[in-house]
């Protein structure tokens, strides 16, 4: 019971934080929860019975490892947020197809699709949560939820309504990032209760790591993806601003991760019986009886907001790739059919994979454009280091894209 209040005090005082009239109208705050929601949106969440199940207690590695890469891409990215984008902006005002413009509209098409496989990632993740909340699994019930969720927000779309609807994604973030907070301030609680009474310790060993192991590994490169929106939220906000506020985005949810993980590998071992994606759902019920449901309604709202806000953004891309021959209302009933026919054509792990190989694609066609951005800008400081460090990391999601594998969960 003490450990739901403590879950309860942590929480109200993250709402009286996030909803205060200093943070709601500061300009650098709203720029920065927009990647920040989706890094530790369901990624958080699902990677925690994956990663445990493979790796056991090297999962802190394992999780700093993904941080790392992803902080590498977020770098070339932003590299591209300040430079590339001009010189786009350039070619494109002087009538001019060059390397550089033609690789940033084959990557802004990569990430429509790549957004067509998160929709689906999302909706039928909110199915498992949603049906673990309830003490009850089955996988072609999360199929339907999934399912009708992605018609109704295709339907919304092709309606023209979809953006009142993602008027919820604001609350949803807030709801998440509060639970979130709730959650960690839980385990610190949890394992202080455990180390005073002399019970904390990490049982059961290390797995062995092998080369399969690495490969799922790189298959999980979405738990930690979403950073790249800030890319495209260019008619809100200078290009220094999105470059910054995306590596605020980053380093919060790197210390978000790495407190989670390690404050909870303590609990791992109570996993053995539990081999769904939302096993954290049943695993935090161990450190506070409410946050069960808590992490439900955390996490139906997370994906919900997520789906939309893909589904505006792939509607969106597809609309400007195509120099708006597709008009973005016509583009939502393709979104469905492709989300739809993933949800039923594969299983949830292969879907994370899936998407972590399509946005390793795009970020892989990214640093393709940094590099030849960084062939143009001769006399920029350091241009040889940025270029071996924007090759290096391209081969990194191209690794990804070849060799990442799903989870045997």
């Amino acid at each position: 019971m003490l450990n739901s209040v403590v879950v309860f005090v942590a929480m109200l005082l993250g709402l009286l934080v996030l909803f205060s009239h200093r943070v709601r109208v500061s300009e650098k705050w709203q720029a920065t929860v927009t990647p920040l929601a989706s890094i530790i949106g369901s990624g958080f969440l699902v990677s925690v019975p994956i990663i445990a199940k493979e790796i056991g207690h090297w999962a802190i590695i394992g999780i700093s490892g993904l941080i790392l890469a992803a902080y590498c891409v977020g770098a070339v990215i932003r590299f591209n947020i300040l430079h590339t984008e001009q010189i786009v902006e350039q070619q494109q005002q002087e009538g001019r197809i060059r390397l550089t413009t033609s690789l940033e509209k084959l990557s802004q098409l990569t990430l429509a699709f790549a957004y067509f496989i998160s929709i689906a990632y999302y909706l039928v993740l909110l199915g498992n949560f949603l049906l673990k909340g309830f003490g009850y699994e089955h996988r072609e019930i999360a199929n339907w939820i999934g399912t009708v969720l992605t018609v109704f927000i295709g339907l919304v779309g092709f309606s023209g309504g979809l953006h009142l609807v993602e008027r919820v994604e604001k609350y949803a973030v807030s709801l998440n990032l509060t639970v979130i907070f709730g959650l960690l301030v839980g385990l610190l609680f949890y394992n202080g209760e455990l180390a005073f009474s002399g019970q904390w310790e990490v049982r059961d060993g290390l797995k062995a790591v092998g080369l399969e192991k690495v490969q799922i590994m790189l298959g999980l490169l979405i738990v930690v993806q979403g950073f790249e929106t800030s890319k495209f939220i260019g008619d809100e906000y200078s290009p220094k601003m999105r470059a910054e506020t995306m590596r605020n985005a980053q380093m919060y949810s790197a210390v978000i991760y790495l407190c989670f993980f390690a404050l909870l590998t303590v609990l791992f071992p109570l996993l053995k019986n539990d081999e769904s994606v939302s096993g954290i759902i049943t695993l935090v019920g161990h450190v506070a009886i409410v946050l069960p449901l808590l992490l439900t309604l955390g996490a139906v709202a997370s994906q919900f907001g997520a789906s939309v806000a893909d589904s505006i953004g792939s509607a969106g891309l597809l609309e400007d790739v195509t120099n708006r021959r597709v008009k973005i209302r016509h583009a939502y009933p393709f979104i469905t059919f492709v989300s739809v026919t993933l949800i039923w054509s594969t299983d949830i792990l292969h879907i994370i994979t899936l998407s972590s190989r399509a946005f390793a694609l795009f970020y892989m066609l990214q640093c393709c454009v940094a590099l030849t951005a960084l062939w143009q800008l001769k006399g920029m400081r350091n241009r040889v280091g940025m270029f071996w460090f924007t090759g290096a990391t391209g081969l990194l999601c191209a690794l990804v894209v070849l060799f990442g594998i799903p989870s045997g969960v």
